[in-house]
């Protein structure tokens, strides 16, 4: 399998998830106003923005943002040039697509910071310019659990606690594709060792050879 074509599968992650973010953006109100269940209240499609990181974690204003995409876009590039080295190694065809996975992913949400304040115009209210600070639409929500928990529970008794993640297609392609990674390490990098194998023998037989041509020179 050429190398361009994992370059394709990180390109259809972007299709599938800007077209998803188009149409949450265009069919459905903010919030709960908009909230379609898909599998009861434990999994539901709500249209939500997240202004940073993962779980709405944000750096200082004005510049935070900025900086924040500058680094994406340098860690989007560092794991696009990784895909043509691992594929240079003939690494096993099920780590190149998992990081073509996670290369998608992160380019999805890096079009969302740099594009969205312009195109939808959904930048926060205070920020220096709509460029670099649109918002990443998230619209995936899974409804684990919301509440106090019991009293009688050792240190945590009596918190609240709440575990709803809201994420889109491009944060599933990163988790997909490094959870295959952790799952199938032992296959990925055993194979990906195996592929360019350096036995003894051959070290050994390097070594001589190197004397040889050393003792002749004296």
């Amino acid at each position: 399998m050429k190398y361009w074509k994992y370059y394709l599968v990180a390109l259809l992650v972007i299709v599938i998830d800007q077209l998803s973010k188009w149409a949450v953006h265009r069919y459905m109100p903010l919030g709960v106003a908009g909230e379609i269940p898909l599998l009861g209240d434990w999994f539901k499609l709500h249209y939500t923005l997240n202004p940073g990181m993962a779980f709405g974690v944000e750096l200082p204003p004005p510049y935070g943002k900025i900086l924040l995409t500058s680094f994406r876009l340098v860690a989007v590039t560092g794991i696009a040039y990784y895909i043509y080295r691992l594929w240079k190694q003939q690494a096993p065809k099920g780590l190149l697509v998992c990081v073509a996975m996670i290369l998608g992913g992160a380019l999805g949400n890096v079009i969302d910071s740099i594009f969205y304040g312009i195109l939808y115009n959904n930048a926060p209210f205070n920020a220096p310019t709509p460029w670099f600070h649109g918002q990443v639409i998230d619209m995936l929500y899974v409804d684990i659990y919301e509440g106090f928990l019991p009293a009688s529970w050792p240190l945590v008794g009596g918190t609240h606690l709440s575990l709803w993640p809201i994420f889109n297609i491009a944060d599933s392609a990163i988790f997909v594709g490094v959870a295959c990674i952790l799952l199938f390490q032992s296959k990925f990098f055993s194979q990906h060792d195996d592929s360019h194998p350096l036995a003894a023998d051959d070290v050994a037989a390097a070594q001589a050879r190197h004397d040889a041509g050393a003792t002749d020179v004296r």
